[in-house]
C-alpha cells in the first residue's frame, strides 16, 4: 500500500486521487467507491451527487482557486493541493488561503512533485500531510519537517515573529 506523511509520521494511504485520463470530462468522470480525492472541475460538475459521500476528497490544481470551495469545506475529509512541478509555488498561498482565510481545519495535503526540500515550508503555511514523489525515499522526506530549529517570521504555524518570542534583557544606562 502506498504511504504519505501524516501529522510528521509515515502512515499508510487509504485515500485514492482520481485524475482524469485525456478525453475523459468532469461531467463523465467515474468516481470510484471508497476514500477518493476528486478533483475540483469534477466536483463542481458532479457535486450534487457527490454530496451524499461520507469520505470524499477534493483536489486543486495550482492555477484554481480555493475560495471556490467557500461555503462547501465541510464536504471534504481531506483537501489537496497538486504541485505539478518543483518550482510551481503557487500552492503555498492556496494553503494558506484555506486555514487562514476560509478556515478549513481538516486534513490538507500537499500531492504531485513534493519533495523532502519542501516539506518544512510547506507544514508553514497549512499542510498536515504529504505524498512524497514516488522514486523518493518517505523516510528520509519526513526528516524535512524538521530541518529548522526556529522560525523567524509569521505564518500559519507560528503567529508571532522570533522578535516577540524571545525574552531580551534590557540595557542598563552606566552610571
Amino acid at each position: 500500500m502506498p504511504e504519505i506523511i501524516k501529522n510528521k509520521s509515515v502512515v499508510t494511504d487509504d485515500w485514492s486521487v482520481l485524475r482524469l485520463a485525456e478525453g475523459e470530462t468532469p461531467e463523465t468522470a467515474v468516481v470510484p467507491e471508497g476514500k477518493v480525492i476528486v478533483p475540483l472541475k469534477v466536483w463542481k460538475a458532479q457535486g450534487v451527487q457527490l454530496k451524499a459521500r461520507a469520505e470524499l476528497g477534493v483536489w486543486l490544481a495550482s492555477d484554481e482557486r480555493p475560495e471556490e470551495l467557500k461555503g462547501e469545506l465541510e464536504h471534504f475529509k481531506v483537501i489537496a493541493v497538486d504541485f505539478p512541478k518543483f518550482a510551481d509555488g503557487r500552492g503555498y498561498s492556496i494553503a494558506y488561503n484555506l486555514r487562514a482565510r476560509l478556515g478549513y481545519t481538516g486534513e490538507l495535503r500537499a500531492v504531485g512533485d513534493v519533495l523532502r526540500d519542501q516539506l518544512f515550508y510547506m507544514q508553514r503555511v497549512g499542510f498536515d500531510a504529504f505524498a512524497v514523489r514516488a522514486d523518493k525515499n518517505i523516510h528520509d522526506a519526513v526528516k524535512g519537517l524538521t530541518d529548522f530549529s526556529e522560525k523567524y517570521q509569521t505564518s500559519w504555524d507560528e503567529k508571532n515573529p522570533l522578535f516577540r518570542r524571545v525574552k531580551r534583557e534590557s540595557l542598563q544606562a552606566a552610571d
